[in-house]
């Protein structure tokens, strides 16, 4: 197998890791990286198919992660109403983004998986964030597991403007929260627990979409992105909590702008 491809997957794989989970578009940071710092395969169509697909080490670092968490949740759901209620909220926030990505699966692969519209997305989202950070409101609620059902309906709602690249699934969720009530902390948390159902079902459509059209060349690189996006993973989802508690969101704003201005320039200069 080609060592600089394994290289290049190790890359994204790490790139992806410690993305994911932060509100800053792990897949405009993949697409931007693949077009513009040489780190894309031949085939521009498994650019983005990969970037799909090694998500699936990042859904399980959070499982690693919060193994315990989900347990207690799943023994409670006989006798506790609230830990009903929460499976019922992240069932209800997960399925918008499920039925308008598998309706329009073509149109964001085809249209949207474009360099211009991850750059303004970036930039856009990023004074988004540092909005969000000025803003003075008491929350509401301070709790993943506690919020209203109508919530987690409006967030699931809201996460579908993720399916834009460059917006960030967990920058979608994270804002809508705190717009509906919720503190940096407990937005945070739910986007990981909400991560887990729209990241795996995001694979598993993916991978039914493009299997006839992998080789085993191609399941090596997938198995290494895969690898190194759980490992970084983990490390993220074990400190980002704490870090946006003493830290809010404004970094990544700021990042976000960074990295769309660069990728801007790079537009207008590479196309």
């Amino acid at each position: 197998m080609d060592m600089i491809a394994l290289a290049k997957a190790a890359i994204l794989g790490v790139l992806e890791g410690f993305t994911e989970f932060l509100p800053v578009s792990s897949t405009g940071h993949l697409l931007l990286a693949e077009r513009y710092l040489g780190l894309g395969f031949s085939d521009e169509q498994f650019d983005k198919t990969f970037a799909v697909l090694i998500q699936l080490g990042s859904v399980l670092a959070l499982l690693g992660v919060y193994t315990r968490k989900l347990l207690e949740i799943a023994v409670a759901l006989p006798t506790d109403p609230r830990a009903r209620t929460f499976a019922a909220g992240v069932l209800l926030a997960f399925l918008p983004a499920a039925i308008i990505g598998a309706l329009a699966h073509g149109f964001i692969k085809g249209v949207l998986f474009n360099p211009l519209v991850i750059c303004i997305a970036l930039i856009v989202g990023g004074f988004v964030l540092i909005a969000m950070d000025e803003r003075r409101v008491e929350p509401r609620y301070t709790d993943a597991t506690a919020f209203p059902l109508q919530m987690y309906l409006l967030i699931g709602l809201c996460q579908c403007l993720a399916m834009i690249p460059g917006v960030s699934r967990s920058g979608a969720t994270i804002v809508s929260a705190m717009l509906l009530g919720a503190d940096k902390r407990s937005a945070a948390e739910f986007s990981f627990f909400l991560a887990m159902p729209t990241m795996a079902g995001a694979f598993a459509y993916e991978l039914y979409k493009n299997y006839k059209f992998l080789d085993l060349n191609d399941a090596g690189l997938i198995a290494v992105g895969f690898v190194t996006a759980l490992i970084s993973g983990i490390i993220v989802v074990r400190g980002l909590l704490g870090y946006v508690s003493r830290h809010g969101f404004a970094p990544f704003g700021w990042w976000r702008i960074g990295v769309g201005a660069a990728g801007l320039a790079a537009w207008f200069v590479w196309g």
